[in-house]
């Protein structure tokens, strides 16, 4: 909780900066927003994101926290959590923050996980590449739903995590897909 606390604060630290600054028109002029992701709360966990773009680019950063379901775990295994950070640029094709946009960036995940027998529990850390895609829906001024589907690609870190008596081995490639919904400052 004390780290989507500080995300908040460093997200309004950051937006107060943007809104400081002076333009002459409402493309170039510097916007942020919060987001809430409703997978993670599904789950059991949360997501927090904070953002700052000017025109059709924005710079997000993120924590979650997500309980994957057991039918999302190879057999064998439960309670495999992760805590997320990342840091993502995002590109729209229309000016507002309005309609399709595609981003990317590093995440860090730190993951905890049993096997059913849940003697011991193994602790991972990797470092992944995301790609996403979404479509932000308009809610009146300052409001958006944004439905969206990623794929993050492991490129460090641990493969291999022995656990009881056996090895849980992270997959190479992470899909996922979500709805956010967001604020617009």
């Amino acid at each position: 909780m004390k780290k989507i606390c500080l995300l908040v604060l460093i997200c309004f630290g950051l937006s107060g900066f943007a809104f400081s600054q002076d333009t002459a028109t409402s493309k170039s002029k510097w916007q942020g927003g919060l987001e809430l992701d409703v997978l993670p709360y599904l789950t059991g966990g949360y997501f927090g994101a904070g953002w700052v773009g000017k025109k059709n680019v924005r710079l997000r950063v993120l924590t979650a926290f997500v309980k994957k379901p057991d039918w999302s775990t190879p057999d064998g295994f439960t309670n495999h959590h992760i805590t997320a950070y990342a840091a993502v640029v995002d590109f729209f094709l229309k000016p507002n923050w309005k309609g399709f946009w595609i981003g990317g960036g590093p995440v860090y995940w730190q993951s905890t996980i049993q096997t059913d027998q849940q003697k011991q529990t193994a602790e991972s850390n990797n470092w992944l590449l995301n790609g996403s895609a979404g479509y932000n829906f308009s809610l009146g001024k300052h409001f958006y739903l944004s439905p969206w589907a990623g794929l993050s690609l492991r490129v460090a870190g641990d493969t291999k995590v022995p656990v009881d008596n056996t090895t849980y081995t992270l997959p190479q490639w992470n899909p996922e897909a979500s709805l956010k919904v967001g604020f617009i400052f």
